[in-house]
Formats: C-alpha cells, sequence, structure tokens
C-alpha cells in the first residue's frame, strides 16, 4: 500500500452522507407538521401566472420568445 501523504501534501477525507441526513433531517422538522408541498407548488404556480399577467404588447413579445427559446417555461409549465 502506497502512504499518499507527503510532506506537503495530507490527504483529507470527510463522508458528507450523515449531514446530508441530518440537514434534510433538520429541514422538515422546521417546516414541522403543518407544511403543505401541494400548497407550496400550487402558490408558486399562482405568482407565476401574476407575475407574467397583464404584460403590454412589447413585454408579451419578449415574453413568448423567451418562452420559444426555452429561457421561461410557458404557461401551465412552471
Amino acid at each position: 500500500m502506497t502512504d499518499r501523504n507527503t510532506s506537503d501534501h495530507q490527504i483529507f477525507e470527510v463522508d458528507l452522507a450523515a449531514h446530508e441526513v441530518r440537514r434534510r433531517t433538520e429541514v422538515l422538522a422546521a417546516l414541522g407538521d403543518t407544511w403543505d408541498p401541494v400548497a407550496v407548488m400550487e402558490g408558486e404556480n399562482d405568482a407565476y401566472r401574476l407575475l407574467y399577467s397583464g404584460l403590454d404588447a412589447e413585454q408579451q413579445a419578449t415574453y413568448d420568445m423567451l418562452v420559444a427559446a426555452e429561457v421561461l417555461p410557458g404557461p401551465g409549465q412552471a
């Protein structure tokens, strides 16, 4: 077995799997029992529709161009 450590380089390894499990657990605990992911997604979709409603002709043309170029998702795809 070759020792990969040298005088100017030390191998340092960290297993982040346990940290990621703990982080996810803490996020879910912080969200609480009342968190409703479906309601959150519906709210996001409502906000997206509101954001792009009431555009003037120039804004609508720019929006349509960005949707066609797949820079922005089209209606119902957000």
